[in-house]
């Protein structure tokens, strides 16, 4: 076998069975921004690929996704007529032209309204949520929701009418490539169709085939749901250009079909239709007149740049646009690869793999497990990238990623600020991903002007404040569904992921720039926001609502454990840059007596509220009180917390929605116990993974895909609490792997092999000087740890023993430590 670079491969390893045990022989790694194959192609294995023997026959769950972090497609795989449903990320309903929008704050003063509320819950200790909405929320107007565009749609005249028609019918999806296709034959010739979204050319592109000439023919249409819209084609170009009637935001989409041989024409429907070709391809660009600045988000009509854009990717043509994108993807893509053990099994088609997945005791379930890891890192390079160069704004994935056929989506395909849109990245930074997370950085800094009105009008406040459902359109305020209106601790919470990709890329030029504004911001918010509590005289947070469960009281465990987050981490973020001395001390002040949120209750839980109101038989499936053990530091492992948690997490069971599976399992990998976070993932696999590997709550939603992801990291790498820890929750399934290309903060790039449950090799890659914290089981006994600079030769380094498998390692930028245990002697 060929090899190649891959999200998930067969580890550079060979494998001797002698006498029952596997022997290993491990190769080096490379470099994390490794370059590809000179050939321009991927490792040609289906464990890249999700791969089925039928067309789908529903958006949801079956077809198969495509992306460029602003456009996104799904491909059917139809033959008489294939149907790819398409977005582009900014085509929203609602805020600026759509009637009464408000951005959520009170359209008439409230005055007293919170003070009300606060003294209510002095007095009675609680509220139901009904009572609080009635006096702080207010139904949505002209919220919006994310749109469909369209879909183009290929009929294929002399195409079979059903795979049964055809032979070797085939429809997949090559992670590695970023590619989907259909291939099927019919009547001694062999079709194909690819499809692909490139992020450089900013165009989704789809070429059509077949192994003998003149055989490709059919007529390309586009539908599309919104009314007020235009469709004409003019010398193989369709333009579909059209207005949102809810707020006039302008659309456009151009798409233009090349071919060799054959015939091309136009019809006066807005068609193309090819004749006797050889072969045919299009590409498409779409753009709208969003802009992501407050108030009125608007920018230029999109009809120049879509034009320009698919004018160049025209000119380059389709080779040059494949082999672009496949470099691109493969960029990031192939940073990290895992080997779990994992052995796909010949001719078994993905969703007969997922129907069959077992207790994760075999190769071929381990395969779906590392092909499910590899996916969410797909899924977030598709649905996530950085603006390209004209391009006016780049939104961060939502709900559903970049993929919605309906112009009235679950919850609107938006972004909620309680846990959906942080999970979305939580694999961004240490699954080798830094790049993705720049659209949300973007959107979060976007969110501080509205959340500044929010604060003022709706807090009398300084700072800055975003609630638990947001828009494109600067939405900081509230709505009026009680369990889910109020989250004022989103904006800190969103805050996180600008520090921690400062904690891991150590940039304190992004940091002084964009994280700590925006940090300092939110946390003046809550230092003019806190209260003293009279049961205790601590600070907390009033009200305070746990995550769409139970009553509203003051000092929820969230709440208390999310600011404290914040006030650690801005402190931390104002000692690096030496700014800000005053507003140090009144954060250390604060620091001291705020309610760190971390109580132990009468039945050994952690509590979710300050009083002791837990029920043990309560399934919920938010367990929000555990926030400091995961995605926060506050909770180390071992301490009386972290088993308070534990005592939390069996009561909660093991059951639940994808995204809240998804959370567990990176709650027990932070618990150290890996068989329990292996287990979570089982269940995520059995019962809330749709056919095409799509989360589903139900219904489809995409923050599962990344936690799941993100939990899997857990397990092998953790570096949360300023140590890197390595293996700290491998599963007893997986005794014998690799991973390579894990980042852990302080800007370094890891590979980790491991046999019969234990590490056999660690490689650390330095990308700044300074003092690393290692633990691993590896330095609980005789090791060497050696380091080379690029092009140098090695040289065994010491390292201080801080006991219990730490050591401390004076690590220089651009230079490898490799740790492998030394070698004994024999009598």
């Amino acid at each position: 076998m060929r090899q190649g670079n891959s999200g998930i491969t067969r580890r550079t390893a060979v494998k001797t069975v002698v006498g029952g045990t596997a022997a290993l022989t491990v190769g080096t790694a490379p470099h994390a921004s490794a370059a590809p194959p000179p050939d321009g192609t991927s490792q040609p294995s289906d464990e890249l690929t999700l791969w089925y023997e039928q067309p789908a026959t529903q958006w949801e769950g079956e077809a198969l996704p495509v992306g460029n972090g602003s456009l996104g497609a799904a491909v059917f795989g139809r033959l008489a007529s294939e149907r790819v449903q398409f977005n582009e990320k900014t085509l929203w309903t609602g805020g600026p032209g759509s009637p009464g929008y408000d951005h959520g704050n009170w359209r008439a003063p409230r005055p007293g309204a919170l003070d009300r509320v606060r003294d209510l819950l002095d007095a009675e200790g609680s509220a139901e949520p009904e009572r609080v909405a009635e006096e702080l929320g207010q139904p949505k107007t002209g919220y919006g929701a994310y749109q469909t565009f369209g879909d183009l749609l290929l009929d294929f005249p002399s195409a079979p009418a059903a795979p049964g028609d055809a032979t070797a019918y085939r429809r997949e999806l090559d992670l590695g490539e970023a590619v989907a296709r259909v291939t099927y034959t019919a009547d001694g010739v062999t079709h194909r169709r690819e499809f692909f979204a490139s992020h450089p050319a900013g165009v989704l592109v789809g070429r059509l085939t077949a192994d003998a000439p003149g055989q490709v023919g059919f007529t390309l249409r586009t539908t599309s749901p919104h009314e007020d819209r235009t469709v004409s084609a003019r010398s193989g170009r369709v333009t579909l250009r059209g207005a949102l009637q809810d707020n006039g935001l302008l659309f456009e989409a151009q798409l233009a079909v090349r071919t060799e041989g054959g015939s091309r024409s136009d019809g006066d429907d807005g068609s193309v239709t090819v004749t006797g070709a050889d072969s045919a391809w299009f590409a498409l660009a779409a753009g709208t007149d969003y802009a992501d600045t407050c108030p009125g988000y608007r920018g230029a009509d999109p009809h120049r740049r879509v034009t320009a854009t698919l004018d160049a990717a025209l000119a380059r043509g389709h080779r040059a646009l494949r082999r672009e994108h496949a470099a691109d993807h493969r960029a990031l893509f192939d940073r990290v690869r895992l080997d779990i053990g994992q052995r796909m099994p010949a001719d078994v088609p993905t969703d007969r793999l997922l129907s069959g997945y077992g207790d994760g005791s075999t190769p071929a379930d381990r395969a779906l497990e590392a092909l499910y890891f590899a996916y969410g890192r797909y899924l977030l390079i598709a649905s996530s990238r950085p603006a390209r160069p004209g391009e006016p704004v780049a939104l961060p994935a939502n709900l559903q990623g970049v993929w919605n056929h309906s112009t009235e989506p679950p919850w609107s395909a938006d972004y909620h600020g309680n846990i959906n849109l942080q999970m979305n990245y939580w694999p961004a930074q240490a699954a080798n991903l830094a790049e993705t997370a720049e659209p949300l950085h973007r959107f979060v800094t976007a969110l501080r002007a509205p959340g500044r009105v929010s604060a003022r009008e709706m807090f009398g406040s300084d700072g800055w404040v975003v609630h638990n459902e947001t828009n494109p359109y600067g939405f900081t305020g509230v709505h009026d569904w009680p369990t889910a209106f109020w989250f004022p601790e989103a904006a800190a919470w969103l805050t996180r992921h600008l520090y921690d990709h400062y904690r891991f890329g150590r940039d304190t030029g992004f940091l002084r720039r964009t994280a700590y504004p925006a940090m300092k911001e939110a946390a003046e918010f809550w230092l003019g926001n806190l209260r003293t509590d009279p049961r205790d005289g601590t600070l907390v947070v009033t009200p305070s609502f746990s995550p769409e469960h139970g009553d509203f009281t003051a000092g929820a465990a969230m709440s208390q454990q999310i600011v404290h987050d914040l006030f650690t981490s801005t402190l931390e973020a104002a000692e690096t840059l030496g700014a800000d001395r005053e507003f140090r001390e009144r954060l250390t002040a604060a620091l001291e007596r705020l309610d760190p949120g971390l109580r132990v209750g009468s039945w050994g839980q952690l509590q979710e509220w300050k009083a002791d109101l837990d029920d043990p038989v309560d399934d919920h499936r938010h367990v929000s009180h555990l926030y400091a053990l995961h995605p926060g530091r506050q909770i180390a492992p071992g301490s009386p917390e972290a088993a308070a948690a534990e005592v939390s997490l069996i009561a909660r069971g093991d059951g639940g929605t994808g995204w809240s599976k998804a959370w567990k399992i990176n709650f027990w990998a932070r618990l150290r116990d890996g068989d329990h976070a292996r287990t979570m993932l089982a269940q995520q696999l059995r019962h809330s993974t749709l056919p095409n590997l799509w989360d589903t709550h139900p219904p489809f939603q995409i923050d599962g895909n990344f936690g799941g992801t993100s939990g899997v990291v857990e397990m092998l790498l953790q570096s949360h609490r300023d140590v890197v820890d390595l293996l700290p929750a491998l599963p007893s399934g997986w005794p014998d792997g690799s991973v390579r290309g894990l980042r852990a903060s302080g800007d370094l790039t890891v590979d980790i092999d491991w046999s019969g449950g234990a590490p056999e090799r660690a490689v650390l890659r330095a990308g700044r000087d300074g003092r690393v914290r290692l633990r691993c089981a590896l330095f609980e006994r005789p090791c060497t740890v050696r380091e080379s600079a690029e092009g140098g030769v090695g040289r065994t380094v010491r390292v201080r023993d801080e006991g219990g498998g730490t050591v401390v390692l004076a690590a220089l930028a651009g230079h490898t430590y490799t740790v492998t245990p030394r070698a004994t002697r024999r009598s």
